[in-house]
């Protein structure tokens, strides 16, 4: 199953990499593939609240710091970590769809 999903550092999970198109897999590798998509989807609200407990704690440094340049390091680190959450709750909505069939 690991050849169908790839470990996205940035994200910190495990993202779909499907080589051939959904229709040409079958059943039960579908059903694989939902099964473990379910999984890791289930997880990003998780990943989520972690990221932004980094974003606070880094949002509390940067309250307090007089340094300039370390000012727009935080900044620029809250923003990365601001479109990671950005780009899981994508991966979580764009994939409803894909779970749902699960359940069909």
């Amino acid at each position: 199953m690991s050849e169908h999903f790839i470990n996205d550092e940035r994200l910190g999970i495990a993202i779909p990499r499907l080589h051939l198109d959904w229709d040409e897999y079958s059943e039960e590798t579908q059903q694989s593939i939902l099964l473990r998509w379910e999984i890791i989807r289930g997880r990003i609200p998780d990943r989520i609240a972690e990221i932004e407990g980094v974003i606070n704690k880094k949002q509390d440094e940067l309250s307090d710091e007089a340094d300039f340049v370390r000012s727009c390091r935080l900044n620029s680190e809250i923003a990365d970590l601001a479109s990671v959450i950005n780009d899981l709750w994508l991966w979580y909505r764009t994939n409803q769809n894909i779970s749902g069939k699960m359940h069909q």
